[in-house]
């Protein structure tokens, strides 16, 4: 078929980020992603004007996916921060945020771009080996003997999620809940490789936040009717279990367009029920004493098996069924032939429970590596919110089992990594400079536009124009009102530094964060010796931050080599 208009030539653009447009633009998405980060960042509403659902957050995984950019230089940004999203859910308004400011800042500066990625890499490995070192003085290590780090990290989430609408109180509650559903995946006897089980999170909607609990087990939701039929099973030993992820209903498969041939006198709904009644004998034959099917279960094969007086449950959903596998020990049964006795499974004990309007069928395992996190929440918005928030603190705790160390929150880290970096650079030019290819000054330039974008990075935790301090011995956070003098005696007006460790009535020395002043070498934060220390502080996750760290330099590494920008027309 010929084209019916001629085809477009590509639309070629070179060097993209000298456009007045594209820096526009760009300043437009920091500027919307700037205003949610932090535990007072302001909360962004998406919607589509013709209509549909509406999401309140302040989260970078939802405003990401429902925020529509078009231009290519966009796209890298944002996808990038997905890609890290998606992978350690956590951490993505900071790399969004450092991703920006870099390029912002590296955009005033005289450098060519190859210039600038050889130092951004150098400056970046040079972050990554202070971090990971034993020497860094932002970094704790985890005491899995106590849980007191571990419930910093979630309060510390928790808090940064303004739109959960949540108070002190149900932050502490949602806290000790989450880390306690954590716990119950953790088995108890563990060799030399740990496999976590699984945290369900059940919605119960119009509900305090504090009437949120934690149960060993699975809850299926049923009707009240549904669960008066069950009889009570009274076995003293653990209760046999048939799993299925076929359908029992004896309905037929989908023919498509073509046609199924019946012989003469053949009853088609005997020809359909008789396996399934045969398949429930066998049930009853083999002592089950509870049917689980992912799909329908024909009410002549529930009636067999309620005569048995076993417990048959239906339409459980897919959702359900790895679960229900890790519990019940056994693999989903997906044929209705011959069943090996192997194919079955066992769980201790079950019982009911109501919560709210809602009635469950609760499934108590044998060994407790699944539980079920009942959530409660005011309404659809803020429930969702922290369904989403308390999915990132599993996956965070998740993180810090494989690797046991958190980082100071609070602006703290961001802080200090400047002051190191800076002090390092000042002191020690010629161990980054040893390769050759660049000068002193342009280590100067490059560096002070990169501790730039950490420093602006935390000065985004203040959305009420208050002023950034940082302290001159360990290179700490601070912030003080915006109404506040001018010239002040700063430990009256301090209090403790963003990540909580230290107080304005240790002998300190303070600065304004954009001022210039004499590098230093920041002393380590964290007494090792009182681990006791530790509690409610602001800590962030080391992994996710490590890689957002990454992310962000390597993402503005790609946009500002970028020469060409070619699109296709057509």
């Amino acid at each position: 078929m010929s084209r019916l208009e001629a085809k477009k030539p590509s639309l070629c653009k070179s060097e993209p980020l000298t456009s007045e447009r594209v820096r526009a633009t760009l300043s437009v998405l920091k500027g919307i992603i700037t205003s949610c980060y932090g535990p007072s960042g302001r909360l962004k509403q998406l919607h589509n004007s013709l209509g549909g659902s509406v999401c309140t957050t302040s989260q970078s995984s939802a405003l990401l996916a429902n925020l529509s950019v078009t231009h290519p230089i966009l796209k890298i940004l944002t996808t990038s921060v997905q890609n890290h999203v998606s992978c350690f859910s956590d951490c993505g308004l900071f790399t969004a945020i450092l991703c920006c400011n870099l390029i912002e800042n590296v955009q005033r500066l005289d450098l060519t771009p190859t210039t600038v990625i050889k130092l951004n890499k150098q400056l970046l490995s040079l972050c990554t080996s202070y971090l990971k070192s034993e020497v860094c003085g932002c970094r704790i290590p985890v005491d899995f003997s106590s849980t007191q780090t571990l419930l910093c990290l979630v309060c510390s989430i928790l808090t940064s999620k303004p739109a959960c609408m949540l108070t002190r109180k149900e932050i502490d509650h949602i806290s000790t809940l989450i880390l306690r559903a954590f716990l119950l995946t953790i088995p108890e006897n563990t060799e030399d490789h740990i496999i976590l089980g699984r945290s369900i999170i059940v919605p119960l909607k119009g509900q305090r936040v504090l009437d949120s609990t934690v149960l060993p087990g699975i809850l299926i939701e049923m009707s009240e009717v549904q669960l008066r039929k069950i009889l009570p099973i009274k076995k003293s030993d653990s209760l046999k279990v048939a799993l299925f992820c076929v359908s029992l209903s004896g309905d037929l498969s989908d023919t498509g367009e073509g046609t199924v041939v019946v012989n003469y006198g053949v009853s088609l709904e005997n020809a359909v029920l008789d396996p399934l009644l045969n398949l429930g004998r066998q049930l009853v034959s083999d002592h089950i004493d509870l049917v689980l099917c992912q799909k329908v279960i024909h009410p002549s094969l529930k009636q067999l098996l309620s005569m048995h007086r076993v417990i048959a449950i239906d339409r459980v959903g897919v959702a359900l069924m790895e679960p229900l596998s890790k519990v019940t020990g056994t693999q989903p049964i997906g044929s209705l032939s011959s069943i090996s006795p192997s194919s079955y499974g066992s769980v201790k004990d079950w019982s009911t429970a109501k919560f709210g309007s809602k009635w469950f069928f609760h499934l108590i395992p044998n060994e407790a590596t699944v539980c079920s996190l009942l959530l409660c929440n005011r309404n659809d918005t803020v429930w969702d919110e922290l369904k989403l928030t308390c999915q990132t603190a599993l996956h965070v705790l998740q993180l810090t089992i494989k690797e046991p160390c958190v980082l100071l929150g609070g602006g703290c880290t961001e802080t200090h990594l400047a002051a190191y970096i800076r002090h390092k650079t000042f002191n020690d030019p010629e161990s980054i400079l040893k390769d050759g290819g660049c000068t002193q000054t342009e280590l100067r330039l490059i560096t002070e536009a990169f501790c730039s974008a950490l420093e602006s990075l935390t000065g985004s935790l203040e959305h009420d124009g208050g002023e950034i301090l940082t302290d001159m011995k360990y290179g700490h956070f601070w912030s003080v009102q915006a109404d506040s003098p001018s010239v002040a005696n700063w430990p009256d007006l301090l209090s403790k530094c963003g990540c909580g460790l230290h107080s304005s009535r240790e002998e300190l020395s303070w600065s304004f964060l954009r001022s210039a002043r004499q590098p230093f070498a920041p002393q380590p934060c964290y007494p090792r010796e009182a681990p006791g220390s530790a509690d409610s502080l602001t800590l962030d996750c080391f992994t996710a931050k490590l890689s957002g760290l990454q992310v962000a330099v390597e993402t503005a590494n790609l946009i500002l080599d970028l020469s060409y920008v070619i699109e296709d027309k057509n």
